[in-house]
């Protein structure tokens, strides 16, 4: 069991800029942070939810949308159960509420499809206004 909990949205101005924190609780004694491959998505009202990013166990390999790669980076902190996305040079586009999501893997590559995900978290809007 794990549990997500996302910080960090509001409402920004384009061109600003956001960190997003997502910080897990393992409820678990034999798995921790580390086993567990990490995502990002968002979705806005009337469309589907959509991959944003996502990072490897140990945060050595990382995979982005092409509409955000280079706007935004994911990393994270296994010793803090925590994972981040910094988005930077936001656009209007880019509104929408943000989940991270965690999948219990015994590999260290990433995960891409949102169906792989075991763990979802509540949601934290982001809003930037033109």
């Amino acid at each position: 069991q794990v549990q997500l909990v996302e910080s960090g949205g509001g409402l920004v101005q384009a061109g600003g800029s956001l960190r997003l924190s997502c910080a897990a609780s393992v409820r678990t004694f034999i798995r921790t942070f580390s086993n567990y491959a990490m995502g990002w998505f968002r979705q806005s009202p009337g469309k589907e939810r959509e991959f944003v990013g996502c990072i490897s166990r140990s945060g050595g390999s990382t995979y982005y949308a092409d509409s955000v790669k280079g706007r935004f980076t994911i990393s994270r902190d296994n010793a803090k159960n925590t994972v981040w996305l910094q988005m930077n040079s936001l656009k209007p586009e880019d509104t929408a509420v943000y989940y991270c999501a965690a999948d219990d893997v015994f590999h260290n590559g990433i995960v891409v499809r949102a169906a792989q995900y075991d763990y979802w978290g509540q949601g934290t809007q982001v809003t930037v206004s033109s």
